[in-house]
């Protein structure tokens, strides 16, 4: 369990979505911090991804690593 402080206007924001959606302030926040999560962790692999370029493999190479050439 998580308890935080949100300023008045955005707590106001959250109970305006939740009220148009039909759902709750809780759920809100938890699929919006769920979305933000996803969003930071796809921006790290990317990120990764932009480190290793230059050090592409072809579908041959993966197939051997992976074992799947027989």
């Amino acid at each position: 369990m998580l308890a935080l402080r949100l300023e008045k206007e955005l707590e106001e924001r959250i109970a305006r979505v939740a009220a148009a959606r039909g759902s709750n302030k809780s759920t809100v926040v938890r699929e919006a911090v769920i979305r933000y999560l996803e969003d930071q962790e796809d921006s790290v692999l990317a990120q990764r991804a932009r480190k290793t370029r230059g050090k592409a493999r072809t579908i041959a190479e993966v197939r051997k690593a992976l074992g799947l050439d027989r």
